[in-house]
């Protein structure tokens, strides 16, 4: 059996003279999280459908090695072995949250299988209760249940997060995530949240304008990105002009930076961010203005411009305030990524 839950190929998708989705690739291994990331309107969603049959468009998909879509093969969404679960919860309202569970379950274990789903969510108490009488939160919990009762080979999320409060998210997704861990269940999650991202998936794929960018680690996108697109949108971070001199040294209007060893000698943009931006003594770095401080509990985000008018950012926990005169010097490794997107 192949490692590959999921292996999608050139999807592209047009509606009239918009192309939504443009040639992108997306995969997912066995028992892991993929994220896909990117800005509303870039594609993600229309992938998603692609992948579980809700929309036609070109290139091929594979689940379980099986060819689902692409060529002759248009295998329904209902054969697909894909369970979705949406930005809303989407339960049937005529029906208790346990029958909601049970719905797509068949044979004699049923009742069971939907009360070994509900409390593997941690709502088994409210088998009886109507949709109505929960909460978002337990809503979405009990449409993640009621997707994971007929063990689906790939779960599809699309921002199933996005409707809740902050101070719930977190916390809903937290247990919404282990539960599919404990399962075994492979993912691929819908997001333009770079934090969430960042924090739940084994693999990132960052999409813009129909098109992936980059696929990585989190680790990988977040300090090795591809593009200025992958380096602005993953993350915080300075862009700047930089003069790659040779092998892992640059000039920069900040002096000279330690860069990535491949890259190429001549213009680059250096991505800077706040962890690489150090507070120093006068004389030891650039001078600059505290123009913004935002606090964050254990330190503060400060934004510093420089002489020059340049905006950097680095992290505080000195407490200063907007108006205040700083030193700034970079410190560490630091990617680049081409001047040109290509």
């Amino acid at each position: 059996m192949t490692d590959l839950v999921l292996d999608a190929r050139g999807l592209a998708r047009r509606y009239g003279t918009v192309v939504a989705v443009d040639g992108a690739d997306v995969a997912v291994e066995r028992g892991s999280l993929v994220a896909l990331l990117g800005p509303s309107g870039c594609g993600k969603t229309t992938t998603l459908r692609l992948i579980a049959g809700l929309d036609a468009g070109d290139g091929t998909i594979d689940i379980d090695g099986v060819r689902v879509s692409g060529g002759r093969h248009a295998v329904p969404p209902e054969a697909r072995g894909v369970g979705l679960v949406f930005q809303d919860s989407v339960l049937f309202p005529h029906l208790s949250v346990g029958a909601n569970v049970a719905y797509g379950l068949r044979g004699p274990t049923r009742k069971a299988d939907a009360a070994q789903a509900l409390a593997l969510l941690g709502i088994a108490d409210l088998a009886e209760r109507m949709p109505h009488e929960i909460s978002g939160g337990q809503q979405q919990r009990a449409a993640l249940a009621r997707t994971l009762g007929p063990r689906p080979s790939l779960v599809l999320l699309d921002e199933p997060f996005a409707h809740l409060d902050p101070s719930l998210r977190e916390h809903v997704r937290d247990e919404m995530l282990r539960a599919i861990e404990r399962t075994g269940t492979s993912a691929l999650l819908v997001t333009h949240d770079q934090s969430e991202a960042l924090a739940t998936a084994d693999r990132v794929v960052v999409m813009n304008r129909g098109r992936v960018h980059q696929e990585g680690t989190p680790e990988e996108v977040y300090r090795h990105p591809v593009d200025r697109f992958t380096a602005s949108f993953v993350g915080r971070a300075a862009l700047v002009s930089a003069h790659v001199t040779g092998r892992g040294r640059a000039q920069s209007r900040l002096g000279g930076l330690v860069v990535d060893d491949h890259a190429s000698a001549g213009e680059r943009i250096a991505v800077l961010r706040p962890e690489s931006i150090a507070l120093v003594a006068e004389g030891e770095g650039i001078a600059g203005r505290v123009v913004r401080s935002s606090f964050r509990g254990a330190d503060a985000l400060l934004q510093v411009q420089l002489a020059d008018g340049t905006l950097v950012e680095t992290i505080d926990a000195q407490r200063l305030r907007a108006g205040d005169r700083v030193h700034v010097a970079v410190r560490g490794r630091v990617a680049t990524v081409p001047v040109d997107e290509g």
